[in-house]
């Protein structure tokens, strides 16, 4: 399993690894993904840049059950800036997952309501 945010988003991407030549334009849509999960309260309230390799997935989330949607989520949205698909039905796919991805973290980050018994006479 690969713990850094960077290298685990370029092999999804298909980018090795060592090759740096894209890591400026893999970065940009890394973080734009990480400005939308803060949005919808996955991370850490003040945001979150990944600047290298250095920064790993456990630092930008602590909540393990939150890990695997924001990574999917991350690759997904980052593939529409870096790579996106020629065909209309495959960006079309990709969005509709991100859309299930955003209802999924949205519900699993809200807190539940608790509910007020009344107390008995």
């Amino acid at each position: 399993m690969i713990d850094s945010i960077l290298a685990s988003v370029k092999k999804s991407l298909g980018v090795e690894e060592d090759f740096s030549g894209f890591d400026n334009d893999i970065l940009v849509g890394i973080n734009s993904a990480f400005m939308a999960l803060m949005q919808l309260g996955v991370g850490p309230e003040e945001g979150f840049t990944v600047t290298g390799s250095e920064e790993e997935w456990a630092d930008f989330l602590t909540n393990s059950t939150n890990v695997e949607g924001a990574k999917i989520y991350t690759i997904l949205k980052t593939r529409l800036i870096f790579d996106p698909p020629a065909n209309s039905f495959v960006t079309t796919a990709i969005n509709e997952q991100i859309k299930e991805l955003e209802f999924r973290l949205i519900v699993q980050t809200e807190e539940p309501i608790e509910e007020e018994v009344p107390e008995e006479e």
